[in-house]
């Protein structure tokens, strides 16, 4: 995946360095990038789809990493994983496998760490819902992330999984897992990034996305994991929905489906 840097200054003071491709998907620019926050010393990388790399004060994230090595050969050998959910889209047995992970600690629900007893790495730290944990250089907070629908309650039970908020640096990131627009998410304070699920039948529509955005009021917002059985989801729409009941919320576009025809 190409990465390119763009800079922009916003009133925050928080600088954003990024090199800048756009094209149009689902009626919305859409733009792949690596996002760097220079105050924090942050930068986030879209892999693809629930996939993404965080690195900051000589930490290398790889969150629900998927795709093989290769996915990463761009970036240096994790010190974390962290891992939301047991499917295959979260947690990828062999891109695991592929890994290096003897200096690496693999973070994650009770569920998955489970199903990783093969796995070679330097520990595993399970956090289920409610848990907080403070590590070297940031905090780590596990939120709920399941089903409300009655159709929908087999894809992802209570419990199981975990959506996270992690603490850099004074920055709050959240990022849903798979979920729907449950209270704990509506219900989450001072977050800085929002990265949010939007892909049916698995989590949820667009409008149901843009009502708890609404409601917990991120600084930005980051369609993410919006492939569904029918498509894309339609990011436009969110974004419109967002931005016509609040426009302090910046809605911000990124390409996690970079290879699809």
């Amino acid at each position: 995946m190409n990465k390119i840097i763009f800079t922009v200054l916003v009133l925050s003071f928080a600088i954003f360095s990024c090199k800048k491709t756009s094209t149009k998907t689902e009626g919305i620019a859409v733009t792949e990038v690596t996002q760097k926050t220079a105050a924090t010393a942050l930068r986030i990388t879209p892999i693809s789809h629930a996939t993404a790399v965080l690195t900051f004060n000589n930490e290398v994230v790889y969150l629900d990493p998927t795709g093989g090595a290769e996915a990463f050969s761009e970036f240096a050998k994790p010190s974390y994983v962290v891992i939301t959910d047991v499917h295959g889209d979260h947690m990828d047995i062999k891109t695991l496998e592929s890994f290096d992970l003897t200096t690496t600690r693999i973070i994650a629900p009770k569920a998955v760490a489970d199903k990783l007893t093969a796995i070679k790495a330097l520990e595993i730290i399970v956090m289920n819902n409610g848990d907080k944990t403070s590590f070297t250089s940031f905090d780590l907070e596990a939120i709920p992330m399941y089903n409300l629908r009655k159709e929908a309650l087999k894809f992802h039970s209570k419990g199981r999984g975990n959506g996270y908020v992690f603490t850099i640096n004074k920055e709050r990131i959240y990022f849903s897992g798979d979920t729907e627009d449950i209270p704990e998410m509506r219900a989450l304070k001072n977050i800085d990034k929002a990265f949010i699920c939007m892909n049916l039948p698995y989590t949820m529509v667009v409008e149901s996305a843009a009502d708890a955005v609404l409601e917990f009021q991120p600084k930005q917002v980051f369609p993410y994991h919006y492939r569904g059985t029918d498509g894309l989801s339609d990011v436009a729409k969110f974004k419109e929905i967002v931005n016509k009941k609040d426009t302090a919320i910046e809605v911000v576009q990124w390409n996690w489906y970079p290879n699809r025809k």
